[in-house]
């Protein structure tokens, strides 16, 4: 379909009626721009933790986040353990991951300037609303007992096309919400929600796999009807920037320029893509769990928990403590840490090392994400956000769901832990190369220096 028939057919939708009109409700609490820097750059000195927890639509969002990322870590375990036992192949986790992602990256051009376009909170809780639908779905084919993956890919590659709307447009509601000058605390405390919601997720669809492995779809489909009602009522601190341009491949692609113009945004996303590309050894959970570890479905549910809480933790501390110095030597370091964790990983045979093991990977994957959850939304303006985040979806989905695709397919030729300890091999190399390679980023000491950048 070409650029002008998206646009006409998108202008001529239900979805035209989510203009900038759907705003008014939300005029009592709009404050001029002039009035309020929108992005949020600096961490008051006498803000406090308890204090933007005490802010409603800051809660919401936090709520819906929950239940969004419990709901996503529980298909992960629930669809991963279900084709595991129905072949036995590693590979075919890889494939669980790759048909995540694919939708993701299709849709970058479009998703994210819808998001930009049309009032962010619908956009999300309707595609919120049809994951729920197809994990619905997908709990009803469980209860048919099925021998055969085939209709697995299928709900898998839906439940991934209705992600590639929700994300661009839910992670751009934030910056929107914010107190004035809380960004930074607010994406920490949102990242500290979503790991938390990591370790939620996995337990309970492991909890519930063993009692029945239809019920852990259940569960993911009523939680995200309870992060679509959130988003629905959230409202906005500060209006949304609302793009007039219509979708097409022209506006689309202002987002991939945006990233291209800016050296730093591009390094620290890259970064990001090449390191955890080759260090997603968490999707061969379920293998590592039953032929190093010998632990049954709970047992992989706390592997799988073991990284939420690790980073979880962090993230609180983030959110209590926000860190501006060194920033992009911090970076870097922690994705260093990252590979050698992995390495660790593949080598033990002992449950409890491989749960530190896993608790230290998500540590330091928090430290990073933190930063790069920071610096987009302090670079980029409202009303490129969707287009911008959509691409850096995009590299997040390839660092992990694209990863689990690759270290499925090392598994199948090299062996568990041969894909394992040369995924993390391969990411230390990848920091040697950017820390040589890009000293702008490595010279970055406070975020305030990002914005003048």
């Amino acid at each position: 379909m070409s650029s002008g028939l998206v646009s006409s057919s998108i202008a001529m939708s239900p979805l035209g009626s989510l203009r900038s009109e759907s705003y008014r409700s939300d005029r009592r609490r709009e404050i001029s721009c002039a009035d309020i820097d929108a992005r949020g750059s600096r961490v008051s000195d006498g803000s406090t933790l308890r204090a933007l927890l005490a802010d409603r639509d800051v809660r919401l969002v936090m709520i819906s986040r929950f239940c969004n990322a419990a709901a996503a870590s529980a298909l992960a375990l629930g669809a991963g353990k279900l084709v595991f036992d129905m072949t036995g192949r590693e590979i075919d986790l890889g494939f669980i991951g790759l048909a995540e992602f694919l939708p993701t990256a299709l849709l970058v051009l479009i998703a994210g300037s819808m998001a930009d376009r049309y009032d962010r909170r619908r956009i999300a809780s309707i595609a919120l609303l049809s994951e729920a639908a197809v994990a619905a779905a997908t709990a009803w084919y469980t209860s048919t007992s099925p021998t055969s993956p085939g209709l697995l890919f299928v709900f898998v590659l839906l439940f991934g096309t209705a992600r590639g709307f929700a994300n661009p447009a839910s992670r751009s509601i934030p910056p929107l919400v914010a107190p004035d000058g809380e960004l930074p605390r607010v994406m920490s405390t949102i990242a500290a929600t979503w790991q938390l919601a990591a370790v939620a997720g996995p337990v309970i669809a492991g909890f519930l796999y063993t009692v029945d492995p239809v019920w852990p779809f259940v569960a993911i489909a009523a939680m995200l009807v309870i992060s679509a009602a959130s988003l629905h009522v959230v409202e906005y601190r500060r209006p949304q920037d609302a793009s007039d341009e219509r979708p097409s491949l022209r506006s689309a692609m202002e987002g991939l320029r945006f990233v291209r113009s800016e050296p730093i945004l591009l390094a620290a996303i890259g970064l990001d893509l090449f390191a955890v590309l080759f260090g997603g050894a968490v999707a061969l959970a379920p293998a590592l769990a039953e032929e190093r570890l010998g632990v049954g479905a709970l047992g992989l549910g706390w592997l799988r928990a073991a990284g939420g809480i690790g980073a979880g933790v962090t993230a609180l501390y983030l959110a209590a403590n926000p860190f501006n110095r060194r920033v992009g030597r911090t970076l870097l370091v922690a994705v260093g840490i990252f590979g050698i964790g992995t390495i660790g990983l593949g080598l033990t045979r002992s449950f409890w090392v491989a749960l530190l093991l896993l608790g230290l990977i998500a540590a330091a994957d928090m430290v990073s994400v933190y930063i790069r959850l920071t610096i987009v939304p302090l670079v980029t303006p409202d009303r490129m956000r969707g287009r911008v985040l959509a691409v850096e979806a995009v590299f997040i989905g390839a660092s992990n769901e694209l990863g689990a695709f690759e270290s499925g397919v090392t598994a199948e030729w090299f062996g568990l832990v041969g894909s394992i300890v040369l995924g993390g091999a391969m990411t230390l190399l990848v920091v040697l190369i950017w820390w040589f390679s890009f000293r702008g980023l490595r010279e970055i000491d406070r975020f305030e220096d990002l914005e003048s950048a």
